[in-house]
Parts: C-alpha cells; structure tokens; sequence
C-alpha cells in the first residue's frame, strides 16, 4: 500500500501515530513515563561526549565521524541512541 504515491504519507503517518499511541498507552497501563523526542532534534550530529554539534554527518551516507572538539568516534546509530537517551532524560528532570 505505501508503494501507491497518493496513500504513501498518509498510511505512514497513521503508522507512527499508532506506534506512538500504543507505547503512550502502554507505558501509562505499567506505570512508566514515554517521552517523546522532538522529531528535528540532531541525534546524530551531536557528539555525546562533548557535545560539539557536527554539521557535516547531515549526509546519510555518513556512519562513522570523529568529533573534531574532542576527538571521540562516534557510529552514528550509537552516538544518536545516546543522545536519545539523554535528551529524554534531561525532559524529564
């Protein structure tokens, strides 16, 4: 169904929101907080040791980079993941 162009985004959306529906729902029916993350925030750009924001890794193409500041290496994956982590934990502090 996502390969019709006209139903794509909108079959998309409804994935995501019920995804997000569904752990919102979940985490209330055990007594957990479900954060959710801004959706422009650059994970993956920020180094999670230091904090230096890499405008180069925009490019998807781009999985491993070496903080210039700091010089940590960083996965992309990883790194955004960490980043993740500690923006919803700054949220709800």
């Amino acid at each position: 169904m996502v390969k019709n162009h006209h139903l794509a985004k909108f079959i998309s959306d409804v994935s995501w929101y019920e995804l997000t529906r569904q752990l919102t729902y979940k985490a209330e029916w055990n007594a957990r907080k479900y954060v959710k993350i801004d959706t422009f925030y650059a994970s993956s750009q920020l180094c999670s040791a230091c904090g230096y924001r890499n405008t180069g890794t925009k490019n998807l193409s781009v999985r491993k980079w070496i903080c210039p500041k700091c010089r940590a290496e960083h996965d992309r994956d990883i790194n955004a993941a960490k980043n993740i982590l500690a923006e919803g934990l700054r949220k709800i502090a």
